[in-house]
Formats: C-alpha cells, sequence, structure tokens
C-alpha cells in the first residue's frame, strides 16, 4: 500500500494508506500515539494504558471483539510506526511526534504511566464518555452487590480528598499531554462518584481549573440520587455537570430484585423530572436478556411502559447493553435459561424504543476502550 493522504488536523494527525483506495487509516493523537486504525475489515483501538483492542468479524462472520496479546500489539505498533516512518516527508515537524516511539514504549512505558496516574483501572464509560479526561473522585460503588455486575469487585469504596484528587488530576494531564486536545469532556468515575455530598463540590473545581472549558459527564443511580433534593442538581449544572448516565437495567421490579438492584422504577418517573428540570441530560441504561428466557416478555413490556412515561428529549438516549454473564458472578452462578438469540433481542428492543420517538444506541461492554 501506499501513502495517500496525511492530514495534520488539529487535535489528530491523519494518515491514509491504499494502492487506488484507501484500504487503512491511521489516527495519531498530537503527542504521536496511536488510537485508532481501521481497515477494510477491522478496527483498533489503543487504550491509555497501551493496550489495543480489536473489534470485527471472524471467519465466520461472528462477531470480534479482544484485547490483543502483548505479542500482537508489538507487531501491530511495529508495522504502524513502519508506516509512519514512509510518510515521515509528508508529515513533516509532526514526524517527530510519531517516529519518537518505539513498538515497548506505546505499551510497557504508557502501561506504568497509565497505572501512576490511575491507582484503580477505569472500569466501565458509557459508550459517549470514551473520549472524556476521566478523573476518579471516587473508588468503587456505594451498592456494589448487583449480581450481574463485577466492575469494581476489586476496590472498595471510597472517596478521595482535594489534595489527593489534585495530584491525581495532575498526572492524568501530564499523561495526557497534547493528547488532551482529542477530550472534550470530563467524567467523573468510578462507579457513583455523585452519590457524594458537598464533599464533592471542591472537586468540580479543581477538575475546572484543570481542563477549563469542558463539561462533566458522570454514572448516578437510583437509590441515592433519588435522596438529592432539586436545588442540589441545579448547583451541580452551575458547576458544569451536564450529562448523568443511569443503570436503569429494568422497568420490571421483580427482575430488579433478582439482580439486587435498588431502587424501586416508579421512583425513576419524579428523579428524572428532577434531573431534567435541572437541565441535564439523560443516559439511560438497559440490560437486554437480563433475567434470561423467564422475563423476556415482561422485561421488554415493563421498561417500555417506563420509558414512555418519561419526559425525555433529543438530548436524552437510552442505551442498549447487552447482559453477557460474567464468570464469577452471582447471576453467572445462577445461570438463568438465556435469551435464545441475544442479538436479535437487542434489534427487537431498539425497534420498539425507537417507536417511543426516543434515541437509542447499543452499548456493549465488551467494547470498551479507555
Amino acid at each position: 500500500m501506499r501513502l495517500l493522504r496525511v492530514e495534520p488536523l488539529p487535535a489528530s494527525t491523519v494518515l491514509a494508506f491504499g494502492d487506488d483506495a484507501i484500504e487503512q487509516v491511521i489516527s495519531l493523537d498530537r503527542e504521536g500515539r496511536p488510537f485508532y486504525v481501521y481497515d477494510r475489515e477491522r478496527a483498533w483501538k489503543r487504550g491509555l494504558d497501551g493496550r489495543l483492542h480489536v473489534r470485527g468479524r471472524d471467519a465466520s462472520g461472528r462477531r470480534l471483539r479482544k484485547t490483543l496479546s502483548r505479542p500482537e500489539a508489538l507487531r501491530l505498533y511495529g508495522r504502524w510506526l513502519d508506516a509512519a516512518a514512509v510518510a515521515s516527508e509528508a508529515l513533516g515537524p509532526r514526524a517527530r511526534e510519531i517516529l519518537r516511539w518505539t513498538p515497548e514504549a506505546l505499551l510497557d512505558g504508557e502501561g506504568r504511566r497509565y497505572r501512576a496516574a490511575y491507582r484503580w483501572p477505569v472500569s466501565i464509560l458509557p459508550p459517549d464518555a470514551y473520549l472524556d479526561v476521566v478523573l476518579q473522585a471516587t473508588y468503587g460503588c456505594t451498592w456494589n452487590r448487583c449480581t450481574f455486575c463485577a466492575f469494581y469487585r476489586d476496590r472498595p469504596f471510597q472517596k478521595r480528598d482535594p489534595e489527593a484528587f489534585r495530584d491525581h488530576v495532575e498526572a492524568v494531564r501530564a499523561l495526557l499531554g497534547r493528547g488532551i486536545a482529542l477530550r472534550k469532556g470530563i467524567f467523573l468515575a468510578d462507579g457513583n462518584a455523585l452519590a457524594l455530598g458537598e464533599a464533592i463540590l471542591p472537586l468540580f473545581d479543581i477538575a475546572r481549573a484543570a481542563f477549563p472549558g469542558r463539561s462533566f459527564a458522570a454514572f448516578l443511580d437510583l437509590w441515592s440520587g433519588s435522596k438529592k433534593t432539586p436545588d442540589w442538581w441545579r448547583r451541580l449544572f452551575d458547576r458544569g455537570l451536564r450529562k448523568v448516565a443511569i443503570g436503569v437495567e429494568s422497568g420490571d421490579p421483580s427482575l430488579l430484585r433478582t439482580l439486587n438492584k435498588p431502587g424501586d422504577p416508579r421512583e425513576l418517573l419524579p428523579f428524572v423530572r428532577t434531573l431534567k428540570e435541572a437541565g441535564l441530560a439523560l443516559r439511560l441504561i438497559f440490560l437486554v436478556g437480563a433475567g434470561g428466557a423467564p422475563f423476556r416478555e415482561a422485561h421488554l413490556s415493563r421498561s417500555l411502559d417506563l420509558l414512555a412515561a418519561l419526559p425525555l428529549g433529543p438530548e436524552d438516549v437510552v442505551y442498549l447493553s447487552p447482559l453477557v454473564p460474567e464468570p464469577g458472578t452471582p447471576y453467572a452462578a445462577a445461570a438463568p435459561e438465556p435469551v435464545e438469540d441475544l442479538d436479535a433481542e437487542l434489534i427487537r428492543w431498539a425497534s420498539s424504543v425507537r417507536r417511543l420517538g426516543l434515541r437509542v444506541s447499543r452499548y456493549d461492554i465488551r467494547e470498551f476502550v479507555y
């Protein structure tokens, strides 16, 4: 393949290769690190920890999602750096950003810097936050007992004091470097940072000072969020909070009890009204396939009834996340009879939600990259 185009954009550098048409595109941040590469068959995403994730189709046409092994990642990094070297003359001054790297530095060296900046790995984000600046105001989850969830089993819930948070913010800023130009928002992690009260306000201020001009997003659960007053959410809006992602999981109370998820779907309506009156956009997450075949119809019908009652607008998104049992969780141990065709079930859900006039998007945690 030959070099077809170089695009030195303000936030990235894009290299396009092919013969007569574009066959591969390599996108690099302003630190010269590849962050997204695709060809006609697959796409690779690089996490800030240096690991590479691939997404595409295997030889049988089934979806392929996996984190590459160290030898696989090093081989691809070497291939992409060799391609950039061929384009060095066309890259001009940006060649220095890119060609200073080695495969080992991209994987191992950046992995060490990531682990120094993040005491615990960033376990999960909503899809529209994958390119946010993630700042861990808290560790873990205040509940951490849902039967299906394994994201925070390795850490206790703990809040960061302002001084420790400031050190963390500076470490993240150093890790991102000029790559910060790609990241338009700030996501306050971990699983339930917004459960904090007054203690979260100075953390907002520290983050805004370090990354000015960016709005905030965070996860939020019904159980703790509904205890806050409308005035509280307006105060957070004034500090830059714009989006909250709520793991609703289902509109069926019986299923939520099976999942050991706190809260009742009936409490969601007044809570959503409060958040919308504060000016916040919502990301409502539903677990497609939860409860397996026994709950299939009630799960969908009661979730649709719940969504139809909510005051949602074009700025809100319903995320449909296929529930793939995580080994070692109580849900996997219970082994409910699964929904026969989960991809078809996702299509059924998406069509039903769209008929309500709502925005809907797939949210597959197996494709998560930060």
